[in-house]
């Protein structure tokens, strides 16, 4: 049997689900995985968590205060936006949806089996003081043949690569 409070719930995820990320507008919170319940409390407010990419995501600011405006839009005026760090976002949370609009943007996803050429993503990762080196196709014409330019891109989690092939930039989804 579904109740109202079940409907009131999913009708605020929903809501919830469609507010994009303010540095990867192309995705939604649900498509990068940072969305991780809608709730009603007793009071009747509307209880959102979210987990951000990274502890020290400056965007996370942001995020709360779009949940917050577009629940209100929506007609819930009391929201709480709640972080949590435990577990912590994993690259494996983007969703396939987010996946393919992150390649048709020029971004290329991230490779969840650890770091490329470091072994799967069940077991061990040596330490190394360097970045991890990865094979990544260009997302554009699909040439293997890449090359890291910045470990870092415009956003920490995003590192800065060109293709050799069509000799155009990219950027990578760091996996985590």
């Amino acid at each position: 049997m579904v109740t109202r409070e079940h409907e009131d719930v999913a009708a605020a995820r929903a809501v919830a689900e469609t507010v994009t990320d303010p540095e990867l507008p192309m995705l939604t919170l649900a498509d990068l995985g940072v969305l991780r319940e809608v709730d009603l409390a007793e009071d009747g407010a509307v209880e959102v968590t979210v987990t951000p990419t990274y502890s020290g995501c400056p965007a996370l600011a942001e995020m709360r205060t779009d949940l917050r405006r577009r629940l209100a839009e929506a007609g819930y005026p009391r929201v709480r936006v709640h972080t949590v760090l435990s577990p912590p976002w994993s690259s494996s949370w983007i969703t396939e949806r987010g996946r393919r609009k992150l390649a048709e943007h020029g971004v290329h996803p991230p490779d969840d089996s650890a770091s490329g050429d470091q072994g799967g993503a069940g077991g061990p990762v040596p330490l190394t003081l360097e970045p991890p080196r990865r094979r990544i196709r260009c997302p554009r014409c699909g040439c293997p043949d890449t090359e890291r330019t910045s470990e870092f891109g415009a956003t920490a989690c995003k590192a800065l690569y060109r293709c050799l092939g069509c000799r155009e930039p990219f950027e990578y989804f760091k996996e985590i």
